[in-house]
This record gives C-alpha cells, sequence and structure tokens, in this order.
C-alpha cells in the first residue's frame, strides 16, 4: 500500500497523508486553538505534532510505510547560497526519525500550484501561484523569493514559465530594492483601511463593495507598473511587509496607527480602489500566461487566490475558459500540494478524483454528556436529523450544522458550520452581531449545484472561492447573503457532498429556496471548531438556536422550551 506525506511548518501548520488513493489532511491550529498556528518562534517553524498524529492513526498506516515525505522551503540560506541545506535538516530534527531521514524539499510555490492543479481534473493547465512570498530564490539574485510564479502545467512535466523578481529603484536618500509582492502590497493597504482586531484583507474586500474606487484609483494605480512579459513593478515599500510608512491618497495621510478614525465611507473608497488595482495587475499577469502557455484553463493557488472577489473577476477577464481555485490555496495547501507531487510525479500514481467537498479531517466525537445546562439533548436522532434541522431552517432558527470530517482549509463547506434562512436581512445583522463582525461583512450562500443557474448569473465553486452575480428577479428572496453590489461567494454543493446535500435537498422542498446561509462555527479570532464539545461551547457562547452533530440535536438553553416539540415531536 503507497503511502507518501505532505508537511507545512510554517504557519497555517498542516500535514496531508494519501494512502492507498485515500486523502488525509488537517490543520494544526485546529488543535492549538491558534488561528493559522501562528507562534512566536523565530522563523515561524513549528512541528505539526497533532495534526501528523491524527493523519497515521485514522488511516492506519505505520510511519515506517510511509515512503516519500515532503515539505515546501521557505527560509533562505545566505551560507550555503541555496533554498536548501540547513533548513532541512532542522525539519527533520522535528519528525521522528524515519520520517526526517527521507524528508525532501521542494518549492513553496509550486507545492502550492500543484495543491490545485492535481485535485482540477485538467490534462494542460496554467499555473499561477500569487501570494505575499513563498521559497528563497538562491543568491544570483540577491536572496529573492517567489512572489508570482507562472506554470505550464502537464501530467508528465511542471514548467516555470514567469518567475517575478525584484528589481533596485532610485529613492529619496538611497537605491530601494522593489518587492513584487502583490500580496504584501493587498495587505498593507488593507492594515491602512481596517482596524486592528478583524482579518484585514478579507474586511477590506467585504468594504470594497460599498465604496467608489474613482475617488482613489489614481493614486493606488499609480503605486503599479503593469509592463510587457507580465512584469509588475510595486513602488517601494508597498510590495514589502511595511506597517510604518504612511500612505497619501486623496491628499490624506492613512497609516495602521489612524486606520479607525478615518470615516467609513473614505476607508470603503479607499478599498474599493485598492480591490480595483490589485484585480487589474493579476488580470495583467494571467493574460499573459494564457498567451504564452495557450491552456484553456487556469489553476490559481497562493494567499491571493483567497480574494474571492478577484477570483470571480480572473474568470470573466483572463482569457481561460475555465478557472480552478484550489480546495484550500493559503499556505495549509501546500502540505496537500507536496503529498499529490509524490503521489503522483515521484511514485507515479493515478490523479485522486475531483473533490466536490474537503471533509479530509477527524471527525467529531460524541456529544458530551453535560452539553447545555438546562438545555435539551436528543440522540441517536438517525436519518430524522435532516428533516428536523431543515424545520428548524424553514422556521428562521439558526443552527450550528457539524457532520462527518473535518473540512480542510479556512471555509467550512458544511461539515463545521452555521446555517440559516437566507431570507431575511435582518439574519445577516444578526449573525455580525452574534460572531462579533462588521456589520458590513456579508455571508456566503450554499446552492444545489443543479439550481444556480436559475438564482445566480454564473456557476459557483464548491470551495467558495469565486464571487457571482445574484441574478436581479431572485434577489429579494434570499437578502441574507447577497452583498452591497449584488454578488455573492457562491458554495455549489454537488450530489456527492457529505456535509450539506441531503439537508440543502430538504430544506429546499420544505421551503422552495435551493439555497441557505453558511458560515463557519468557530468564535471571532480562533479556527473553526473540530470536535463535538467545541462545537457546543461555540453554540453557546453565540447563542444559536440549535446545534446538530451527525445524528444528536443540541437545543440551546433559551431556545428548548419553545423546540421542543420541533425536536421530539412528528416531522411532517
Amino acid at each position: 500500500m503507497p503511502a507518501v506525506l505532505g508537511l507545512n511548518f510554517h504557519h497555517d501548520t498542516s500535514v496531508c497523508l494519501i494512502a492507498d488513493g485515500r486523502l488525509y489532511a488537517a490543520e494544526e491550529e485546529r488543535w492549538t486553538g491558534i488561528k493559522h498556528n501562528r507562534t512566536a518562534r523565530a522563523g515561524l517553524l513549528t512541528p505539526p505534532t497533532h495534526s501528523l498524529a491524527w493523519c497515521l492513526e485514522a488511516s492506519g498506516v505505520d510511519i515506517g510505510e510511509i515512503t516519500e515525505v515532503w515539505t515546501p522551503a521557505m527560509r533562505p540560506n545566505p551560507s550555503l547560497g541555496s533554498w536548501t541545506g540547513t533548513e532541512r535538516e532542522e525539519l527533520a530534527g522535528m519528525l521522528p526519525r524515519p520520517l526526517g531521514d527521507r524528508l525532501m524539499l521542494l518549492s513553496h510555490h509550486t507545492a502550492h500550484v500543484l495543491a490545485g492543479y492535481l485535485l482540477s481534473g485538467e490534462e494542460h493547465a496554467a499555473g499561477l501561484v500569487i501570494d505575499a512570498g513563498g521559497s528563497a530564490l538562491g543568491s544570483d539574485i540577491a536572496l529573492g523569493r517567489e512572489r508570482i510564479s507562472g506554470y505550464d502545467l502537464r501530467p508528465d512535466r511542471i514548467d516555470r514559465v514567469h518567475q517575478a523578481l525584484p528589481t533596485i529603484s532610485p529613492g529619496r536618500t538611497r537605491a530601494q530594492r522593489a518587492h513584487p509582492s502583490l500580496g504584501h502590497f493587498y495587505r498593507n493597504l488593507a492594515m491602512r483601511v481596517i482596524p486592528p482586531g478583524d482579518e484585514v484583507e478579507g474586511s477590506m474586500m467585504a468594504l470594497a463593495a460599498h465604496g467608489d474606487p474613482a475617488r482613489f484609483y489614481g493614486d493606488l494605480r499609480r503605486l503599479l507598473a503593469l509592463g510587457d512579459g507580465a512584469l509588475v513593478h510595486v513602488t517601494p515599500p508597498w510590495g514589502s511587509y511595511d506597517t510604518a510608512t504612511a500612505l497619501t491618497a486623496g491628499g490624506l495621510s492613512w497609516t495602521v496607527a489612524t486606520a479607525s478614525e478615518k470615516p467609513l465611507t473614505q476607508r470603503a473608497d479607499l478599498a474599493a480602489a485598492a480591490q480595483l488595482v490589485f484585480s487589474e495587475a493579476v488580470v495583467h499577469v494571467a493574460s499573459w500566461l494564457q498567451g504564452i502557455t495557450g491552456a484553456r484553463s487556469l489553476v490559481f493557488s497562493g494567499g491571493c487566490a483567497l480574494n474571492s472577489q478577484l477570483n470571480g473577476v480572473l474568470a470573466g477577464q483572463a482569457g481561460f475558459e475555465r478557472t480552478f481555485v484550489a480546495p484550500a490555496p493559503h499556505d495549509a495547501g501546500t502540505a496537500v500540494g507536496a503529498a499529490l507531487f509524490a503521489w503522483n510525479y515521484v511514485l507515479k500514481q493515478p490523479r485522486l478524483p475531483v473533490p466536490e467537498d474537503a471533509d479530509w479531517g477527524p471527525l467529531p466525537g460524541p456529544v458530551p454528556s453535560s452539553a447545555l445546562n438546562g438545555g435539551y439533548v436528543v440522540r441517536n436522532v438517525g436519518d430524522r436529523i435532516v428533516p428536523l434541522v431543515a424545520r428548524l431552517l424553514a422556521e428562521h432558527r439558526i443552527v450550528g450544522w457539524v457532520r462527518g470530517g473535518l473540512e480542510f482549509g479556512p471555509r467550512a463547506f458544511g461539515h463545521r458550520s452555521i446555517l440559516a434562512h437566507p431570507g431575511e436581512s435582518g439574519t445577516r445583522l444578526r449573525l455580525n452581531v452574534l460572531k462579533r463582525r462588521a456589520p458590513f461583512r456579508p455571508f456566503a450562500p450554499a446552492a444545489l449545484v443543479e439550481e444556480i443557474p436559475g438564482w445566480f448569473e454564473s456557476g459557483g465553486d464548491p470551495f467558495m472561492n469565486r464571487v457571482v452575480t445574484v441574478r436581479a428577479d431572485r434577489a429579494d428572496r434570499i437578502p441574507a447573503v447577497i452583498h452591497r453590489d449584488g454578488t455573492a461567494r457562491l458554495q455549489s454543493v454537488g450530489p456527492r457532498h457529505s456535509g450539506l446535500r441531503s439537508l440543502l435537498e430538504e430544506f429546499h422542498r420544505r421551503s422552495g429556496l435551493p439555497v441557505l446561509l453558511n458560515t463557519s462555527l468557530n468564535l471571532k479570532g480562533t479556527p473553526i471548531v473540530r470536535t463535538a464539545d467545541q462545537a457546543v461551547r461555540a453554540a453557546v457562547e453565540l447563542s444559536l438556536d440549535a446545534l446538530a452533530v451527525d445524528d444528536t440535536l443540541v437545543l440551546a438553553p433559551h431556545a428548548a422550551s419553545t423546540l421542543t416539540d420541533s425536536a421530539v415531536g412528528t416531522v411532517r
């Protein structure tokens, strides 16, 4: 039985194990409780102890049976002038001996792009990876890092056809190094728009829909130069991780410290301009990549591929017939890409099926006996759990939904979710208060894939990676999942989706709506819940009306008296 292992030791620490054609994957944050598993340790190197132990236990694979162990490299090594050497030795020392001895390194961006390509079902595809920064490129180019990488991808080879490199720009007092990092560019602007305490990139993307880009577009566009051969030049210091420099735009000074002092309308206008300029730069690179590869399909990955608004623009403007975004395009997904590289390119095993779901993690376990103090617990509901929860949702109750294996990635696809009826705009307002999110942030719809054409202008994405436009004649029926600009980050739910499919079908039958509001079950600043116990505690703190954990229904204390009949009565 062949078995391979992919590991990511940096932030978003993660593990992926493929054994006998089955994929197991988990993120360390789900055990440590530290979002993105960021640590204070130098270099952000952390052993993925818990997620590795789970993958081994769940698969039944002994570490001696794993023949290939791969991880993306990140840290430069000036003394050796390469991106291997001592980094490999340090990482290997964090693993049990048989695994450490077999550890091999590949580039960060290659792991990113393969996490998408090898699950896309495409034979020939262009690959694009854009993030803050990846593997060091070597001393011959002044130890630059991967920032924007383009690939020509085929089943028998991986050709890197584009690599953005640092340049030197004149400065006021001395020459400055210009990093071509669109990831840092977007984050730097976001930190000057979104006050501390929120996910700055996601919040700025949401706020952009409320603004007019024209007000600040000219000032931001001058920070980027786009040229032949997919050239992207970012004016220093905006392509680096800079938190000190003030941005001047519209005659105003924008700093991290004063982000909360600007009126929301001004911040929305700057966010809209930032989103537009950023999208134009990515489309510029992607369009060039289409021309040089001749590929009809684009695979997009890296942290910037989490920008679902951008992904919707790419799908319509970059010249590709199809766009596929990796199920987990952020750094945790590099463990998946590393494992798939070993499985397909090293061991020459057949490609895995194209996934409709990413339930690659642990089961939730049972609801503890002391689940709720004063609440109501109905166990062993069996198949009745779906009509029971569909009935609660049709009655506009907000329900936590925990079912099967934990999702891999930063979004909930219906295994650790909060679900709600999409038909009242007040539901969005209530949920933003419960989750302590900014009131301008939207919630995503999950829809039956075959019903999508009647409700949305274009197809969605199984992994909530693309924003689409809602049909105007249906918008008034699902206001809780429509953003200010008439768009929605649509999750398409296919027939093989084990988390939401049956519930969506039953809700459709009861309500006439093939759409549910779907957001992650977690508390502000914490990862998505892993266990039933964590789910119960989150449901209590969030004041949800009910929680379903596999075939157990938990009614919150504030709702138990009114929902008891719904829970134990005859399901109609």
